[in-house]
């Protein structure tokens, strides 16, 4: 379970894959949920949208408590960082950061767009919270440009992440992306 030096754990590996495919599937609700017939199915493309939202935000608070907790192993030698030399490790803690950064952007102005139309936030279908603001279309549109352009950036970036860690499996041949992976793999 937890991260060995040559590997992460099953807690932070199951966290990550699952985090990629609540992004998936939100990013892919979120461009394509107004061409589902209204009704039933518009709003149970919402309701989904938004749960994948709220546990990405759930994934990453577990993930940073996790990091936190268990440091996860060091980075290991590879031809990116023979290139890119004192530049490799700044880097990609930026990288990083840039997309725990978007991973709470994303669903935090999501609720504020949420809350700015005055409309509940519902809580997987289970609860909903109410609107603490008087409804502001103005207000509600501007955050959902944001939430829209950040949500594109998270995505863009995840690309460029997944194409890195490819380069570095089948161009490099190191392990970068086995230590994401179950054993075995």
């Amino acid at each position: 379970m937890t991260s060995s030096p040559d590997r992460y754990g099953t807690v932070p590996q199951f966290l990550h894959w699952a985090t990629v495919v609540l992004v998936i599937v939100a990013w892919t609700l979120g461009i394509f949920g107004d061409d589902l017939p209204k009704g039933g199915a518009r709003e149970t493309g919402l309701l989904v949208h938004v749960s994948a939202g709220l546990l990405i935000l759930a994934a990453l608070i577990m993930r940073l408590a996790w990091r936190a907790a268990v440091p996860p192993p060091p980075p290991e030698p590879n031809e990116f960082r023979r290139w890119l030399g004192a530049f490799a490790d700044p880097s990609a803690r930026l990288f990083h950061y840039t997309l725990y950064a978007l991973l709470v952007v994303v669903p935090v102005t999501g609720i504020v767009t949420q809350f700015a139309r005055g409309e509940a936030l519902p809580l997987l279908g289970i609860y909903e919270i109410s609107s603490p603001w008087i409804r502001d279309r103005a207000f509600a549109h501007s955050a959902k440009e944001i939430h829209e352009i950040a949500a594109h950036a998270l995505v863009f970036v995840a690309f460029f992440h997944a194409g890195a860690a490819l380069i570095h499996h089948i161009v490099f041949r190191d392990n970068t992306l086995n230590r994401m992976l179950p054993r075995g793999k």
